[in-house]
């Protein structure tokens, strides 16, 4: 894609390459043999250049390899045989043991503990250990590379260079016994180790590489203009050739990947643009301003400014800033938003503040492409030069009509995380932002790339807290991922937008979570209990008027509406403080434990008789009305952010508002806010005793062959005369009876429980009870007194 990637941008899929151990000749092989303290080779041409058409490909004279006093080499491994032209050192860790070995005619250089493996590997025949030295010894000694003559004369101009240093033994403690010879072939432009021992040891970067991934004319002729993938094949034919290679191998292994293109990746050292993490930066902090850098700030600000959601986040986001390195916010993509540099005649390269500031006013007005479409003189247009105190000398030689543009553009991280300031700051809004939300791979991504420009504009976060969420996995835990075409546009289809936004709520966020039809069947079940439950609240509330009914906080406490307005109560209290904390699944196991236990098994079976038999207007009737009309408008707020559609739908039909009135939303409103109604405290005890009694119930249905529980009473003894307090035709309904009778505990040796088998008294025809009010009436029915006077009969 000929453009630079982010570590967080490579994905890892396996691939077949080839690796080779290569011999590398010793230039000086008196050297060699003094390092291992041996008797020095009879080669008289061991200081001189081989000689040839400079290609590396004859070998050098003198004595007969295979034996003590040949000329020796230095046996490198390699999985990238397409960096080899660009070799500049072989590194060795000065601490480990290394071996002179005498292999199949020739003697060669590679790490003690690892001889048996390579032999064996390479099915050498005749092998024996000549002598051994540590790593320390090496360092220092020269080597000839096997098809370069000379290093890259081209590149001895620059600062710091020592050319006299190309071709040599280094020392490096990365190398390590795990794979290879334990020698490590080293092009400082290829690899982050490899640059990092060049920039120590003076070494050139080059990279011969062209930005299109083919070889430049720097190396030689029969490489020229190739891609580095073909070159591959090549350089191991050309070392067979030459007789430099020793053994090479097809192995499979996991290799960085572009995430976009899923294509392999090359390591290319190219000129950026980079933030200096660890540069001096003054931050002002309370107390004054502070001298740090803006690595030592973000820790500071996760330490101490930022609340984590979870709390691990602190400590994965404070690593990952501890050991980055500076961050790249360059790239070279054909289009995207620039970064406003600018090059003079002579190729220096300017951007100052007052050059950013001039560009972004033309971009504000124009839009990105300006840069693209605009010559350099309209874009510096109110650009004064001889203004700018930061514009080095040496460019004021120049107009800004002479200079060219460059052509790199922003990592788009840095634009995401400048949105701080595009989004929030510089509208008006409250910065910094409350809160942050994305997954946990943005702890090295968007939440630590907006926290650094921040941190270097202003001083302060742009965050107060950061909420990190896993992520949907398939069944095999692998990432869901558009690209690779998992989308969920079909279970949307299938079970609706609600349902699969209420089996999130219901998952534990912080880890990753699988993705199984079973788990939305079961979450659609759920959905489903809950919004039956709001369908039924709504339906009784048909001919309810607010006015004509008491306000939920002067219910009388004995009565079961004051109960369920106080278990509400407490339910509002849970599930906003679950909101708050970000305990979704919290909010959503109370909703659906209060709908499916507490108002739908308990307090709507109990009040099912009188919303039906009552009167319509009648006071018990109307009370409990307003206490179904009080936690049906709350559940609908409660629900919101869960089933959005749901909750609004069912807010809309409660108040008789049609969808396309947009004035009236359940999403414009807030959180119910606790009554402060204190129902009889009794009601505990009750609750509690219900569930005795109705097990006691269930046992003696089935001896008593009743079918109905309407056909039962129950008598209860009333120890410290508690359901004294409470009106039996409640307590009835509670136990879904028709009527109880309360005796005083111990009364004539009754049992606490008793269940009373009424099939032989009349039942009401209207109501089913069998309350002993019930007989015949002057319309030839037979009702209780209660369904009589409704319809209004003697």
């Amino acid at each position: 894609n000929e453009t630079a990637l982010a570590d967080a941008e490579l994905e890892y899929q396996d691939r077949e390459d080839v690796s080779v151990y290569v011999d590398f000749e010793a230039a000086d092989a008196d050297a060699v043999y003094d390092a291992f303290g041996l008797p020095a080779a009879s080669d008289e041409d061991d200081d001189e250049e081989a000689e040839g058409d400079g290609t590396g490909t004859e070998k050098s004279g003198g004595a007969p390899r295979g034996r003590p006093g040949t000329r020796p080499s230095f046996m490198i491994w390699t999985t990238t045989p397409w960096t080899l032209p660009a070799n500049l050192a072989i590194a060795v860790n000065p601490a480990i043991e290394y071996a002179l070995v005498f292999v199949d005619g020739n003697v060669t250089v590679l790490a003690v503990n690892l001889v048996e493996k390579v032999m064996q590997l390479a099915r050498a025949e005749e092998v024996s250990v000549l002598a051994t030295a540590p790593g320390e010894k090496l360092v220092g000694l020269r080597y000839r590379h096997p098809f370069v003559a000379k290093g890259p004369e081209h590149l001895s101009g620059q600062r710091n260079v020592k050319m006299d240093r190309v071709f040599t033994i280094i020392g490096a403690d990365y190398v390590t016994l795990e794979d290879g010879s334990g020698l490590v072939h080293t092009a400082p432009g290829h690899g982050e180790e490899d640059y990092m021992s060049g920039l120590r040891e003076g070494l050139p970067v080059y990279c011969p590489v062209l930005g299109n991934g083919t070889y430049d004319a720097t190396v030689p002729e029969w490489l020229r203009g190739i891609d580095v993938w073909t070159a591959n094949t090549k350089v191991v034919q050309h070392l067979r050739d030459s007789g430099h290679l020793f053994f090479e191998q097809k192995f499979s292994h996991s290799y960085p990947h572009d995430w976009r293109s899923k294509t392999p990746t090359i390591f290319r050292c190219t000129e950026q643009w980079f933030v200096g993490v660890d540069r001096g930066l003054k931050v002002e902090r309370p107390g004054g301003v502070r001298e740090t850098t803006l690595r030592h700030a973000a820790v500071d600000a996760i330490d101490h400014d930022v609340t984590f959601v979870p709390e691990w986040g602190r400590n994965r986001m404070r690593g990952m800033v501890e050991s980055r390195p500076d961050w790249c916010i360059s790239r070279q993509r054909s289009w995207g938003l620039p970064i406003p540099a600018f090059f003079t005649p002579e190729g220096e390269c300017v951007m100052t503040g007052a050059i950013v500031r001039a560009v972004a006013a033309v971009v504000r007005a124009k839009g990105s492409d300006a840069w693209y479409q605009l010559p350099a003189a309209e874009l510096l247009a109110a650009y004064q030069p001889a203004q700018d105190a930061e514009l080095p000398a040496s460019a004021k030689a120049s107009s800004p009509a002479q200079w060219k543009k460059g052509m790199d553009i922003l990592d788009v991280w840095f634009e995401a995380g400048s949105s701080w300031n595009s989004a929030v700051r510089q509208r008006g809004q409250a910065f910094p932002s409350d809160l942050y939300l994305e997954g946990s791979d943005q702890h090295r991504g968007w939440f630590q790339l907006s926290l650094l420009p921040s941190l270097g504009v202003t001083g302060q976060s742009p965050f107060k807290q950061c909420f990190t969420h896993g992520f949907t996995v398939d069944k095999d835990g692998r990432k869901l991922s558009k690209s690779k075409g998992d989308t969920l546009e079909k279970l949307f289809e299938d079970y609706g937008v609600d349902v699969l936004r209420w089996w999130v709520s219901s998952l534990p966020y912080e880890n990753d979570v699988k993705v199984d039809r079973e788990f939305f069947d079961q979450a659609g079940e759920s959905y489903r209990k809950v919004r039956n439950t709001i369908r039924f609240l709504l339906s009784n509330l048909f001919d309810f008027k607010a006015g004509d009914a008491p306000d939920v906080r002067t219910l009388p406490p004995a009565s079961l509406d004051a109960w369920i307005v106080g278990e509400f109560d407490a339910l509002v209290k849970t599930v906003v403080e679950a909101y708050r904390t970000y305990q979704f699944r919290d909010a959503h196991q109370a909703i659906y434990n209060f709908c499916n236990e507490t108002l739908s098994a308990v307090y709507l079976a109990a009040v099912k008789d009188r919303m039906y038999c009552d009167a319509a207007g009648s006071v018990r009737r109307r009370r409990t009305q307003s206490a179904i009309h009080h936690i049906a408008d709350g559940l609908c707020r409660l629900l919101a952010p869960i089933m959005c559609h749901t909750a609004d739908e069912a807010y809309r039909a409660m108040l008789g508002v049609e969808a396309s009135d947009q004035r009236v939303s359940v999403h414009l409103l807030e959180f119910p806010q606790p009554t402060g109604l204190h129902p009889d405290p009794r009601w505990r005890e009750v609750i509690e005793r219900r569930g005795i009694a109705l097990a006691a119930l269930e046992r003696e249905k089935k001896s008593l062959g009743l079918d109905n529980p309407l056909d039962a009473g129950l008598r209860l003894a009333d120890p410290g005369e508690v359901l004294a307090h409470f009106d039996p035709v409640d307590l009835a309904d509670l136990l879904g009876v028709s009527r109880v009778e309360i005796v005083p505990a111990g009364a004539g040796g009754l049992p606490e429980i008793a269940v009373l088998d009424l099939r032989s008294e009349p039942r009401c025809e209207r109501s089913w009870k069998r309350d002993g009010t019930v007989k015949p009436r002057s319309d030839g029915g037979v009702l209780s007194d209660r369904d009589a006077a409704v319809l209004g009969v003697g």
